[in-house]
């Protein structure tokens, strides 16, 4: 009841004119953002971070929140329309959104997407308000062995459901580790696959990878085919969700908060790992599993729900403990440090206002971004109308303009290039891109967990395996692993039992 009395007063904090437009200012911005890959929410914080000086600390707060929202929003806009990631939350909605969209289905694929938003919002903010003290003293608990074990779940889940074969999905994440490799050793300092440049010391921006791999390498892999066939626009289709559609999106909107909060909530990835699980548990889940892969609307639907919802669990850590779990919350946690004010648990008592009046802006902030993206499904899906050649032209000019935007160095266009050609060559041979760009996201964080549980253990193997938590992952993991063996053993006895049941009845007869 305390919560509640406190969201209605941060209710009255948020509503007021003023923070209002703040919100609403912050969701358009975020939006814009969200649609221009290579920016992202945590780069348009950073940089509005001096704009907001002379603002109200609960206005500024409102809006990045709004900011940070809307980001999401716009960077699924990008990647089911033009298989461009606008940020990595955004990776996975490009694998069933942009066949969508090629189908003719790109408006169903944003109103799936942006109902899915409003749906992992609303649910994960609610679960913010209750549950924000329980999930924070559960991170707390939550130690190296465990963050290696999930994100290992993480790798064997995306390279067991994705692809012809579970060779080329490994194949395609080791590509995606090695290229989490390059830049300075985070133990060491040492430099690794760096070429001698000190431009790649810092390693390679995933960003420039998702955009080399998605944009560049499909633009590169549909020029090569264009010269045989001339290239038509593509279909716009109906503008909203049938009743079939509905039917088919309405559990993964709500199975998606339940897999994405928690994950928001510790440092584990931010949204990559969650929109990750939620795409494989749908296709393990859907009565439609032959659709995936050429646009099945639960694929965006559930990891849309799940990012957004992770969203709000990221807000729990970074309230509650001062624990940034992305690198958005890491921003907003020096925005609250350049206004005197420090995260942690004493912060709900000490800025009732502020804190309230945040939370209860993402409420306000969603029906705002549901009101703006709904309406405006079928014209950013007109986009695709124009003819192909020009389209993907279009789609080169704005992945290099990310791509410079991320560092302002010209080496970035070059290696943006080189990924595009790994990304090509990928799709020559059937290797699926997603296990390459989670090999690079979470490569150099899970050996990072790999190694600290190591050292804790003094070398022992055993330190990766000594948590109740870790020795569950790991089962599960053994369970995806092994399930196609177990599959075919069931199949066999099945197969044997009917060829034993029709011997009997044939010398019966």
């Amino acid at each position: 009841m305390d919560s509640l009395n406190s969201l209605i007063d941060g209710f009255g904090t948020a509503l007021t004119p003023m923070n209002l437009l703040w919100a609403a200012i912050g969701v358009l911005l975020g939006t814009a953002i969200g649609v221009l890959p290579g920016i992202g929410p945590a780069m348009a914080v950073a940089l509005l971070l001096p704009v907001t000086y002379g603002l109200d600390p609960t206005g500024a707060f409102i809006m990045f929140a709004g900011i940070y929202y809307g980001a999401m929003f716009g960077g699924s806009t990008t990647s089911i329309l033009l298989n461009t990631p606008g940020e990595s939350a955004a990776v996975v909605a490009a694998i069933e959104g942009n066949p969508m969209a090629k189908g003719g289905r790109g408006a169903q694929a944003l109103a799936a997407a942006a109902i899915g938003h409003f749906a992992g919002g609303m649910i994960g903010t609610i679960l913010l308000v209750v549950l924000a003290p329980t999930v924070a003293s559960l991170a707390i608990g939550i130690g190296a062995p465990d963050y290696f074990a999930i994100m290992v779940l993480a790798f064997i889940a995306v390279t067991s459901v994705l692809g012809a074969s579970r060779i080329r999905g490994i194949a395609s994440l080791l590509i995606g580790l090695t290229i989490g490799l390059v830049g300075l050793d985070q133990m060491t300092g040492q430099q690794r696959l760096t070429f001698g440049s000190l431009h790649l010391a810092d390693g390679v921006d995933v960003v420039i990878v998702a955009v080399g791999l998605f944009a560049i390498g499909e633009a590169l892999w549909v020029a090569a085919h264009l010269r045989r066939s001339t290239g038509k626009p593509i279909p716009v289709g109906r503008p909203w969700l049938g009743r079939a559609d509905l039917k088919r999106t309405w559990k993964p909107w709500l199975r998606g908060p339940v897999i994405g909060f928690p994950f928001g909530a510790i440092p584990a990835g931010g949204a990559e790992i969650p929109t990750f699980l939620s795409y494989v548990t749908e296709k393990r889940l859907s009565k439609h599993r032959d659709q995936f892969g050429k646009g099945a609307i639960e694929g965006v639907a559930g990891p849309e729900a799940a990012a957004s919802a992770s969203a709000a669990g990221t807000l729990v850590s970074m309230l509650t403990l001062g624990l940034p779990t992305t690198a958005v919350a890491a921003v907003m946690l020096a925005a609250f440090q350049q206004y005197g004010i420090q995260p942690g648990p004493l912060l709900f008592e000490r800025e009732p206002e502020l804190v309230w009046g945040l939370i209860a802006s993402l409420f306000v902030g969603m029906v705002l971004l549901l009101a703006l993206n709904l309406p405006l499904a079928p014209v950013w899906a007109k986009l695709l109308r124009i003819p192909r050649p020009y389209l993907y032209a279009g789609i080169l000019f704005f992945a290099a303009v990310g791509a410079y935007a991320v560092g302002g160095e010209s080496l970035d266009l070059v290696i943006l290039l080189v990924i595009g050609l790994i990304g090509f060559g990928m799709r020559r041979y059937g290797l699926p891109v997603l296990p390459a760009v989670i090999g690079v996201i979470l490569g150099p964080a899970a050996e990072q967990q790999l190694r600290r549980a190591l050292q804790i253990s003094d070398g022992s193997v055993t330190g990766l395996v000594n948590t109740p938590f870790s020795v569950t992952v790991y089962a599960i993991v053994v369970l995806i692993v092994a399930w196609p063996l177990i599959g075919r053993l069931i199949a066999r006895l099945r197969g044997g039992r009917k060829t034993a049941e029709e011997s009997r009845t044939v010398s019966g007869g």
